[in-house]
């Protein structure tokens, strides 16, 4: 008799064989048929699949071809389930099931099985609406996708973003490399105008990029080239003289480099593990107006204490070199402050400033230590309650420009300088696995001539915290 997969032959919702498609046994007798699968060689003679249209073959071969490694029924089960799900992850299939039946034909073995992949292809023409978190923002985002445009997993999409702070529409196209998908290329092409309250500024970028992903050993890489055309403006006849120019065009060429490694079990609440990723950006050699160097990264470390806590340890950092004597730009800079990294502190409202329009800054650090522990009492455990965490928290950081023509022991004496901190206590909502919300009491301290403070209850939202 064929056996159906629906999905997996272990347990839980997604790792097992649909119930109605199961004959009832005792668990004694199970387990033993179970052993015998186990022990009994077989040959996977034959890989099928049916359904397709308009994807080609030698895609899903790279997909596929573990499962004629399986030795035993069971393996070719398991088997199976990681070629579905390599399948599924393609974003070309609305369905993938799994049908295993016993050989037959001339060539057919006594322990010869065939495996049959029935799969639903998506349509040519596919729509989305959704709502988007950014940093302490939302949008809605309307999109149209093509996927799998010429049959090896292309895809073309068109999408639009509104936000509170930020518009958007951009065309993309998406290749992935046939049998590594972590490898792919994507080429961009978007319009994005943003306001930027804190620096009475807006800006219009119209641009042209293209990334290369790939992993290497432990690490995930990406190499990017972006060519943009950027409209910097003023948002209020307040703004200051020297926001005022920096208004105007310019042209922005720049080669970038990403390594990243995330040894954490979640990206939005760990436990466990790590994340190092590391950033290097150069603009200038390739062309445009903007001539810099610019090196910032990122490292969090979490380890699980007692009673379901969370210790968790975070650093961030960065410089800017300008090149060729040419100041930096208002747009390239950096920005400290907020409820995603030193909380207690307007957003990005630390570091240099002019008539109160916050400058950014061409370094800075930002070093956090946070303490994440259930509910008290537990409410909703198992359930809705496991969304929240008490949140304690204690955030450090600065913003500055240095002056180059001085040595490291003076940069670090002045990144040592007039550091701002703060402490508070609070509670985080997960969304899901995508962003995050907090609602913390703040007490900054360090407190800087110029600085805008937020003294008690802060909220923030976003996909990114210190």
């Amino acid at each position: 008799l064929p056996i159906l997969m629906d999905p997996l032959p272990m347990h839980g919702r997604d790792m097992a064989v649909h119930p109605d498609d199961m004959i009832e046994v005792q668990e004694a007798e199970q387990e033993t048929k179970q052993e015998i699968l186990e022990n009994k060689d077989v040959v996977v003679q034959h890989v099928n699949i049916e359904g397709l249209g308009r994807t080609k073959e030698d895609l899903l071969g790279y997909e596929i071809s573990e499962v004629f490694e399986a030795k035993n029924l069971i393996d070719v089960m398991k088997k199976s389930h990681i070629a579905r799900q390599k399948l599924l992850r393609l974003g070309i299939f609305k369905e993938v099931e799994v049908v295993i039946d016993t050989s037959d034909g001339a060539d057919a073995l006594p322990n010869g099985l065939d495996v049959t992949f029935e799969v639903t292809e998506m349509k040519r023409l596919t729509g989305s609406y959704n709502t988007m978190v950014g940093n302490n923002e939302g949008s809605m985002v309307l999109g149209v996708k093509l996927p799998n445009v010429f049959g090896r997993a292309e895809k073309l999409t068109f999408q639009f973003s509104y936000g509170t702070k930020e518009t958007s529409y951009g065309l993309s196209f998406f290749k992935p490399q046939p049998g590594n998908f972590e490898r792919n290329l994507t080429l961009n092409l978007y319009k994005v105008t943003g306001q930027f309250p804190w620096s009475s500024l807006k800006e219009t970028d119209r641009g042209v990029s293209t990334e290369l992903n790939f992993p290497l050993w432990r690490t995930n890489h990406t190499l990017k080239w972006e060519g943009v055309w950027r409209e910097l403006g003023c948002l209020a006849r307040s703004a200051s003289f020297a926001v005022r120019e920096e208004s105007g065009h310019t042209l922005k060429s720049a080669l970038s480099h990403t390594v990243s490694i995330d040894t954490r079990n979640s990206a939005i609440f760990p436990k466990k593990g790590a994340l190092l990723r590391i950033n290097q950006e150069l603009a200038g050699y390739t062309g445009g107006d903007a001539s810099f160097l610019k090196e910032d990264f990122e490292l969090q470390v979490n380890r699980r204490l007692v009673w379901d806590s969370v210790l968790s340890a975070s650093l961030w950092g960065g410089c800017l070199f300008p090149i060729g004597g040419s100041p930096s730009s208002i747009a390239d800079r950096f920005y400290l402050g907020g409820p995603t990294s030193v909380r207690g502190f307007g957003m990005y409202s630390i570091g240099p400033q002019s008539e109160g329009d916050y400058l950014g800054g061409e370094a800075y650090w930002a070093g956090g230590l946070h303490l994440y522990t259930p509910l008290p009492f537990r409410p909703g455990r198992g359930g809705f309650g496991d969304l929240f965490r008490t949140h304690f928290f204690l955030n450090a950081g600065n913003l500055c420009n240095l002056n180059y023509g001085e040595g490291p022991r003076a940069h670090l004496q002045k990144l040592a300088e007039c550091i701002r901190w703060s402490y508070g206590a609070g509670i985080v909502l997960r969304l899901g696995n995508i962003a995050r919300l907090e609602l913390n009491y703040c007490i900054p301290m360090g407190v800087q001539s110029g600085d805008r403070i937020c003294d008690g209850v802060q909220f923030g939202a976003g996909i990114r915290f210190l």
